[in-house]
């Protein structure tokens, strides 16, 4: 029996078919899985077009995080393809470039709230949304870059990294009496398009293979999204609050 046979999955943040979000539906997609993806704006073309290099199809439904109109009706546009869902992942965020890229000290307000909404704040969003729908027994997955440090050129990134990853362990408190795990991936860096949107994102990757004690490779998402698929599967059925870190044992390194 595949480990996702019978369920069903909402996936955000498909984009490219580099990023971790994809090959995450991926092998959920060939773990059994049924998958409804979300997308928004302009950018819901471009996802249903990387829809099509999913192996199987997959319906995308409008959803912008940040607007109350689109969460209100996420439910019902999801039973438009599912009657429930057995899992969520969240592969969302967001951050003006004047709070990246070693603007830290120069971060204004609105472009940080920006950050702090769509990086953090967001999960929460999601969660509450897709609470109706999310049968015993399910899992929200989200992505973090490890945020117990300061990262060059992360900034005010990193502090909603932070928020983000806070938000995850208050939601595994008011969400396990409803039969709802909630664990976050943290991965090391991978060239995606969103991290080469960080200003020196470069500064973040070097040394990180010569670091990891598996090594580590730049350029595949693979790992983490086994990690996501592993977590939403029924063989973590006792955890919840937890951060598996897919960085190669950079982590537990010292300098």
């Amino acid at each position: 029996m595949a480990l996702l046979e019978g369920k069903t999955l909402l996936i955000t943040g498909v984009l490219t078919d580099a990023s971790i979000a994809f090959h995450a539906a991926r092998l959920a997609q060939e773990e059994g899985a049924n998958v409804v993806l979300t997308s928004f704006g302009k950018q819901l073309r471009l996802t249903e077009v990387i829809a099509r290099r999913l192996p199987a199809p997959a319906p995308v439904v409008q959803l912008d995080v940040t607007n109350d109109e689109d969460l209100a009706a996420l439910p019902e546009r999801v039973r438009e393809h599912a009657d429930h869902l057995d899992g969520v992942v969240h592969s969302i965020g967001f951050a003006p470039q004047s709070v990246m890229g070693g603007n830290f000290l120069a971060g204004e307000w609105p472009d940080v709230a920006t950050a702090l909404h769509v990086s953090a704040y967001s999960l929460k969003s999601l969660a509450t949304a897709t609470l109706p729908l999310l049968t015993q027994g399910s899992g929200l997955v989200g992505l973090t870059f490890d945020a117990r440090y300061a990262w060059p050129v992360y900034d005010w990134m990193g502090v909603a990294k932070a928020a983000f990853e806070s938000t995850a362990r208050y939601l595994a408190r008011d969400l396990g009496p409803h039969g709802v795990r909630v664990n976050l991936v943290s991965a090391g860096p991978i060239r995606t398009t969103a991290a080469k949107s960080i200003p020196g994102f470069e500064t973040m990757e070097a040394g990180w293979s010569d670091r990891a004690p598996l090594g580590w490779d730049l350029t595949t998402a693979e790992p983490a999204a086994r990690a996501v698929v592993a977590l939403l599967s029924d063989w973590f059925p006792a955890t919840t609050g937890e951060i598996v870190h897919v960085d190669g044992g950079v982590h537990a390194m010292g300098q």
